[in-house]
């Protein structure tokens, strides 16, 4: 059984950064796209970052040159450095897993908490 678990969130203070990671089980990433996505109550959940196989990657505009997405096939892991924090960037994040012959995420993560006071 496949299982995303993430880990890194927490409170910061605006300017700071957070560190967040996605370890996978049971299943090995190397081949799949990986994605972090965000929600806050209320609103649609949104992509961050998604990185493929091959390590190409892609930002939303909002988080652009702030925060980097990067994987580590060895350790089944995916990461999200996020620098330059903002109180807009409080929200619950979560990693997804896509294989690259699917259209829908195929696996979830439960999320993980970050909040950025002002």
């Amino acid at each position: 059984q496949v299982q995303l678990v993430e880990s890194g969130g927490g409170l910061v203070q605006a300017g700071g950064s957070l560190r967040l990671s996605c370890a996978a089980s049971g299943y090995m990433i190397s081949s799949d796209i990986m994605g972090w996505y965000r929600q806050v109550p209320g609103k649609q959940r949104e992509l961050v970052a998604v990185i493929t196989s091959g390590g190409s990657v892609n930002y939303a505009d909002s988080v652009k040159d702030r925060f980097t997405i990067s994987r580590d096939n060895a350790k089944n892991t995916v990461y999200l450095q996020m620098n330059s924090l903002k109180p807009e960037d409080s929200a619950l994040y979560s990693c997804a897993l896509r294989h690259p012959t699917s259209y829908n995420i195929n696996y979830w993560g439960k999320g993980t908490l970050v909040r950025v006071s002002s």
